[in-house]
């Protein structure tokens, strides 16, 4: 069975291979009570987003994760979407979104995970 960290991990593999730009993985699990992990990364468009997703959703059906909650954070959908997956929350920002939001800096207290060793 796999842990939650490796769960996590593969997300941002997952993303990475689907073209995710600047992917970042950031253990708070000691910093709130509903999730273990953020991973976050850069998206060109709404059909890049798209595409992240239908990873996303095949990834779960493998891996005993379920979407609780699928957010877009402005009116067109293209600057901030947030699939919630329970212990790990996707976010998939464009740059201007990511820049102004700075998750990084916001959940400064959290771990960055190197996902890529």
């Amino acid at each position: 069975m796999k842990t939650t960290e490796q769960k996590a991990i593969e997300i941002a593999k997952l993303m990475e291979d689907g073209k995710g730009n600047d992917v970042t993985l950031i253990d708070v699990s000691g910093l709130n009570s509903w999730t273990d992990y953020f991973v976050i990364a850069t998206v060109t468009s709404s059909t890049h987003w798209q595409g992240l997703y239908k990873q996303v959703k095949e990834y779960i059906k493998e891996n005993d994760l379920e979407i609780h909650l699928t957010n877009r954070k402005s009116p067109d959908g293209d600057d901030w979407n947030l699939i919630d997956l329970g212990p790990v929350v996707v976010h998939l920002m464009s740059a201007a979104a990511r820049d102004f939001y700075d998750l990084e800096k916001l959940w400064h207290a959290g771990k960055i995970i190197d996902f890529n060793n």
